[in-house]
């Protein structure tokens, strides 16, 4: 029974029972005369009552005649026979009164009940609730969050730097903005597509773009809000969605975080058959039961495809994938254009420097570097923002917060300063290496006592044998430097062999850059946009095993070689460049010229 029709039928149960109580007291009051006590004496005495009926605080009878106003019945209160008989003689009107308990009924027993039902309901569903058990009668209700024309102001032109995505979605706009020419030709638009990238690039918001441009209703929704520990409630919320939006099309449901929901079902022997997968086999058959033509395009967006059911992937259910990957040096201009309206900018800021300094920040990072300059400048009560705002913001996101306060003492600050003037000067000494922007020994972070800034001068997508080999030769610099100079290695690499290490094990396994295990893969990667570890280990012999370890370890050890000849042969420049940094703290490559690049300085004597 619908909720409307219940409570119709409350409201009708409530007007009879108060007719009822109505005609009750009606009746009583044209029928029963209240008299007191003294008067029931005098009538009793004078033989005017015909008969009586005695309970433990009243007397009720009937009179013999009827009153003048027609009524039969009385009613009088009990008094106490001696006190009754002694006040008879007194000549005086006298009746009793029932003292009434209703209020201390309500406060020793109803009271009680309401507060412990008041404490429960404030504390025991709420712990209910976090915990799956609340809202028993609205559990299979969708919890979308609906966003309608008016609430949707994001467009096109707020989002920068992945133009091929919005070329991708702009066919869904101009579908949910005229249907009927859009399909002229018999096509139809894609009833799912997912959005896939890492986290940060902007996948829900643009989202909220399409929404937004093609004007119509936006659901939104994460995947875990799906899930609950009562069997069944994500599968009743997807059925309640979908109904929602078919309501309301043209419309946009948006499922965020779609591998909390779409995770692949798990296959074994046993089989499984829980709640996760309920929901997401109701998922899949309304993805099959609705018509695009009906105006419905489902969005999801997840950093996760590789984990994803294949069942979602397939033709007919999210057949478009559209990656909204970390922008290029041209993207990164666009999106600091669109964040810079927000602040006050020095006129004559290089914006493309910035860019060109932020390889690899995805749009929610620039957002953060921007918004960090302008704090940066606030600080120092500067009338506008910067370029020299944006390079320390950049050092603040990348290496995190200086700590002037961590007091080193005076071995660890010139192990520090040699350390990081290694890595530079065998950055500087490279071919292809990235120029050396900035070295600085003033710890930042949780453990960081020092750090190197390179400056890319271009966005790179392929890298030779050579370039990586480079790249590890950088990061033992500093190990190297430590071992000429102070003849023993601290803890102070432990990040930067993590790292080659990581490199060398790509090389030999993945890249299958070493000659002597041939042009094969030892691992097998899947696509991952956390940065996490994805690689699985392929199944090999011990032999096979143990020339990899080997082949790892001897570039390693390469590396660390090939930085100590380097640094050998820049001694002069090792000692001055680490004297500088232990009185200076922080070096640029204009202070300090030997760690500019080979290609700005000319061929170096060493060479």
């Amino acid at each position: 029974m619908e909720k409307k029709h219940q409570i119709n039928l409350w409201y009708a149960f409530i007007a009879m029972m108060m007719v009822f109580l109505f005609q009750s007291w009606w009746t009583t009051y044209k029928t029963v005369e209240p008299i007191p006590y003294s008067e029931f004496e005098q009538n009793l005495k004078d033989g005017k009552i015909d008969e009586i009926a005695i309970d433990q605080n009243t007397i009720r009878g009937k009179f013999k005649d009827p009153l003048k106003d027609g009524k039969q019945y009385f009613v009088t209160t009990r008094v106490d026979m001696p006190l009754a008989d002694e006040l008879s003689k007194y000549d005086v009107k006298f009746t009793g009164v029932v003292q009434s308990t209703l209020l201390r009924d309500i406060l020793s027993w109803v009271l009680p009940v309401l507060l412990l039902f008041g404490l429960w309901m404030f504390f025991i569903r709420r712990l209910a609730e976090k915990q799956g058990f609340g809202g028993m009668m609205t559990v299979g209700k969708s919890k979308a969050k609906v966003f309608v024309e008016t609430d949707v102001s994001v467009r096109f032109e707020n989002v920068a730097g992945v133009d091929e995505a919005k070329r991708e979605l702009q066919e869904v706009v101009d579908f949910l903005q005229d249907p009927a020419s859009y399909g002229r030709l018999g096509a139809h638009v894609p009833k799912g597509i997912l959005l896939v990238g890492p986290p940060g690039t902007g996948k829900t918001l643009m989202a909220r773009a399409v929404a937004g441009e093609a004007g119509v209703p936006f659901f939104s929704i994460s995947g875990s809000e799906f899930v609950e520990m009562f069997v069944g409630v994500g599968a009743a919320r997807v059925r309640d969605l979908f109904e929602q939006a078919r309501k309301t099309a043209p419309a946009i449901i948006f499922i965020d975080e779609l591998d909390a929901l779409g995770r692949a079902r798990a296959s074994g022997p046993m089989g499984t058959n829980d709640e996760k997968e309920q929901t997401l086999n109701q998922l899949l058959t309304e993805l099959d039961g609705f018509d695009p033509s009906s105006g419905i395009i489902l969005l999801a967006a997840t950093n996760r495809p590789e984990i994803l059911d294949p069942a979602l992937l397939r033709a007919g259910r999210f057949d478009r994938q559209v990656l909204v990957d970390r922008p290029d040096k041209s993207g990164r201009r666009a999106i600091l254009d669109v964040h810079v309206k927000k602040i006050k900018l020095l006129p004559d800021t290089n914006l493309d420097q910035v860019a060109q300094l932020t390889t690899g920040f995805s749009g929610a990072d620039l957002a953060t570097l921007v918004n960090e300059a302008a704090l940066l400048a606030t600080r120092r009560n500067a009338d506008a923002v910067t370029l020299q705002d944006f390079n320390e913001a950049i050092e603040r996101v990348v290496a995190g917060l200086e700590k002037r306060s961590r007091i080193l003492s005076d071995k660890e600050r010139k192990t520090v300063a040699y350390h990081e003037m290694g890595h530079a000067l065998v950055a500087a000494n490279l071919e292809g290496c990235d120029p050396v922007h900035k070295i600085s020994i003033i710890p930042r972070g949780i453990g960081a006592l020092g750090y190197t800034m390179q400056r890319p001068t271009e966005d790179r997508f392929l890298l030779a044998s050579r370039d990586l080999e480079n790249r590890m030769t950088v990061l033992m610099g500093g190990r190297a430097a430590e071992d000429i100079v102070l003849g023993e290695i601290s803890t102070g690499a432990a990040d930067d062999l993590q790292k080659v290490t990581e490199v060398a094990r790509d090389m030999v396994m993945r890249f299958g850059m070493e000659t002597a295990l041939g042009n094969r893969v030892y691992t097998t990667q899947r696509q991952n946009f956390l940065g996490l570890p994805a690689g699985d280990a392929s199944e090999v012999s011990e032999l096979t095993q143990r020339e990899i370890d080997l082949a790892i370890k001897a570039r390693v050890e390469a590396a660390f070689t090939h930085a100590k000849e380097l640094l050998n042969g820049h001694r002069k420049e090792l000692d001055e460049g680490a004297r500088l940094l232990l009185a200076k703290e922080t070096l640029t490559d204009q202070e300090f010229p030997a760690i500019r690049p080979i290609s700005e300085r000319g061929k170096h004597a060493a060479e």
